[in-house]
């Protein structure tokens, strides 16, 4: 153990001790883990469940609970297990860590596991598996720890490769930490668990506005749900509500252009720009190339680069309507081109659509509006809060 004493910048007030120093082989035991492809996984049935790198990557947050996870999916049974120890299988607060990635970002990223009860889980392809066999950090300490920028950092330095990116186990081992004692270390552990817990509801009240969102696009578009109107809906032709037009601008040419407009392209917000082609709301859609296809609601005195094409409505058509009729139609089988994908207003804009009275129209412009201001909103939460809790790992954290 190194001599060195450090202390993080933000501490809670009842601890004066310094932190100390350890590698992580000091601190954790690594395991042998499995090579299963998900092509030997299911999400069905099974005795034996398996946590994969890609997983770690894109689905679970920092601490995870196993016990009646469905996301975790089961090794399926016609594969022998035999060659798997009993130390092999997790244990309340191993770390299963991903040693490889595509990028920087994701290596190393790791998770901690507890509610093991009674399920059987293995450790699956390209990860590390790590225990702390001699109970140095309290359970979540250590998924909080591999979260800091400081371990982050050092991981990304000792990956090495080309296309994909790799850690070992020999080399995580020598990385130097810094660590609290066990009471101040469940301090830690029980505040940021608290934002977790708050992060987790608020990204669990977005899902039930999304759902709810899809349910009244169903029943509305079927027109199952209306409000107080009863004239019946009319059938239209896209072109006979829609009018497209043409984006003049080109992205390479606004290097070195800037202003107060707003250009957008198909992946969202590009730059601000002096000069915009629109002086009303419209709708977008990529013409050409990466995401043909996917629409967009703009404001006014905004612009989109050439890739994509302005929608604007006729008269007696309410533009928020439309947006969400749009998003309805599976406008993808209007998508020509196999190197360069593309899609022609010419094509699309023969499908039928049925269209209530421009009263109605606004009143379920309104209502998708208000709904998606609501998931913005958390968004907006969400992001925020998971900002604060990065800020205070760093500060905690040395």
């Amino acid at each position: 153990m190194s001599e060195e004493k450090l202390v993080p910048k933000l501490r809670f007030p009842s601890y004066s001790s310094e932190w100390h120093s350890y590698t992580l082989g000091e601190i954790l035991t690594f395991y042998s883990t499995n090579s299963f492809s998900r092509e030997k996984l299911n999400y069905d049935t099974g005795s034996v469940k398996n946590i994969h790198y890609g997983d770690i990557h894109t689905k679970f947050p920092s601490i995870v609970s196993i016990d009646n996870n469905k996301d975790i999916p089961f090794i399926n049974d016609d594969l022998d297990l035999s060659k798997f120890s009993e130390d092999q299988y997790l244990r309340e607060g191993d770390l299963i860590i991903a040693d490889a990635s595509e990028d920087y970002e994701d290596i190393g990223k790791a998770i901690e596991v507890k509610d093991i009860n009674n399920e059987k889980v293995l450790a699956g392809l390209h990860t590390i598996l790590a225990r702390d066999e001699n109970d140095m950090a309290v359970n979540g300490f250590k998924a909080y720890l591999f979260s800091t920028n400081n371990l982050k950092t050092k991981i990304k330095i000792i990956a090495n490769g080309i296309s994909v990116l790799g850690i070992s186990k020999n080399n995580l081992s020598k990385l130097n930490v810094e660590i609290p004692s066990k009471k101040e270390q469940q301090n830690i552990v029980s505040f940021i668990s608290d934002i977790d817990k708050k992060i987790e509801l608020l990204e669990k009240k977005h899902q039930l506005y999304l759902d709810f969102k899809n349910y009244l696009m169903q029943q509305i578009f079927a027109q199952k749900l209306r409000f107080n109107f009863d004239d019946e809906w009319k059938q239209y032709k896209l072109k006979d509500v829609l009018t497209v037009k043409s984006s003049s601008i080109s992205i390479n040419q606004l290097e070195e252009n800037t202003g107060d407009y707003p250009l957008y392209g198909a992946s969202g917000f590009l730059k601000n720009i002096d000069f915009c082609e629109m002086d009303v709301n419209y709708i977008s859609i990529v013409k050409d190339g990466s995401g043909v296809g996917n629409l967009s609601f703009h404001e006014k005195n905004s612009s989109i680069v050439n890739t994509s094409q302005y929608l604007l409505p006729k008269k007696n058509f309410n533009i928020n309507f439309l947006y969400y009729l749009l998003q309805t139609i599976n406008l993808m089988k209007y998508v020509n081109g196999s190197s360069i994908p593309h899609i022609y207003f010419k094509d699309y804009c023969i499908e039928k659509i049925n269209i209530p009275s421009l009263d109605e129209q606004e009143k379920i412009g309104k209502l998708f509006v208000d709904v998606d201001i609501t998931m913005e909103n958390l968004n907006k939460n969400i992001n925020a809060t998971q900002e604060f809790k990065k800020g205070l790992l760093q500060q905690m954290f040395v």
